[in-house]
């Protein structure tokens, strides 16, 4: 279950692909701390020193730490299996390209929109993007099998 206080006021449930449109959005915000890349690299095994050790990580290309980018694009599924287009979606394909940083302490604005139906198959393809401070750090597109009011 997603920590309300940790993502803010979202909205949660299930739209059915009878119901989707394109360029139908939805949102949603989460500040990443270092309590989220611990508990990533727990999940994960990725314990990249960039992530957690600023004498290494100020040294990279990046000049400090920064998340795990599979962390920042996890936002993007948390999106789509909680509100676009919600539960009983299943993910069958995502592509990511990474743009930018993200830091411990980044307010990251995720947001996913339909860009395409498939109502015979059930498929819909989604824009996906995270953004910090406005400049997107994230960009992508994922293709989902969306739940059905017919097969309820």
């Amino acid at each position: 279950m997603l920590d309300a206080e940790a993502f803010g006021d979202i909205t949660r449930g299930t739209i059915c692909i009878e119901d989707l449109s394109v360029g139908m959005t939805r949102h949603l915000r989460k500040v990443i701390e270092d309590a989220d890349l611990e508990m990533f690299a727990r999940i994960s095994g990725d314990r990249n020193p960039v992530h957690f050790d600023d004498d290494y990580a100020r040294d990279t290309i990046f000049g400090g730490r920064i998340a795990h980018g599979m962390l920042t694009a996890s936002l993007i599924s948390a999106i789509i299996g909680e509100q676009l287009p919600g539960h009983g979606t299943i993910y069958l394909k995502q592509a990511l390209t990474f743009l930018g940083p993200v830091r411990p302490g980044d307010m990251v604005e995720a947001s996913v929109s339909v860009a395409e139906i498939d109502y015979s198959k059930r498929r819909v393809t989604l824009a996906c993007q995270c953004a910090v401070d406005g400049k997107a750090v994230l960009k992508g597109e994922a293709l989902v099998l969306a739940p059905s009011a017919k097969f309820d």
